[in-house]
């Protein structure tokens, strides 16, 4: 896995994260997966949807672009239902980031603007946005006693050898 290329290894590492860091909030306690503290997203719970609905339409942007439509009703998804939609999107982003080429955009209304938006930069919000709101939950949890799973690079290096 490590000797991708490293665009790939890069979403890979983010796939992985991801799945990862569900894995461990899985075995959160509701008053846990409801916790929050000032200057995040919001409770971990919240958060965790957050990042899957994010990455949902950030991918189809990537891959179809046009924008994702999610489904209707104030349903929060389950961790089950967040890690089958975190596979599918990260695994889809790991099989896309090596093709996207400098010049492919996809327009997105910005402010009530199209604008042509460099597919590279929805790539670098992807990791951006993730990596932003897992360190807030993972800070949630610390405040709330709980370890929160090793996310960097160095952790996925020695477990991808």
């Amino acid at each position: 896995m490590i000797k991708d290329q490293p665009l790939m290894n890069i979403f890979r590492h983010n796939l992985w994260a991801n799945l990862r860091l569900l894995d461990c909030c899985r075995e959160l306690t509701d008053d846990q997966l409801d916790s929050a503290i000032e200057g995040t997203y919001g409770s971990i719970i919240d958060t965790l949807g957050h990042i899957v609905r994010a990455e949902q339409s950030y991918f189809s942007r990537i891959s179809t672009g046009q924008m994702y439509q999610h489904p209707e009703g104030p349903a929060r998804m389950t961790i089950p239902e967040m890690i089958e939609a975190v596979r599918a999107t990260g695994e889809g982003l790991v099989e896309w980031a090596p093709k996207i080429g400098a010049e492919d955009t996809v327009v997105i209304n910005w402010d009530g603007t199209d604008r042509n938006v460099p597919k590279t930069t929805i790539l670098t919000q992807v990791i951006n946005h993730a990596t932003e709101h897992r360190a807030q939950i993972m800070t949630t949890m610390t405040q709330s006693g709980v370890q929160p799973p090793d996310l960097d690079s160095w952790t996925y290096y020695d477990e991808s050898e």
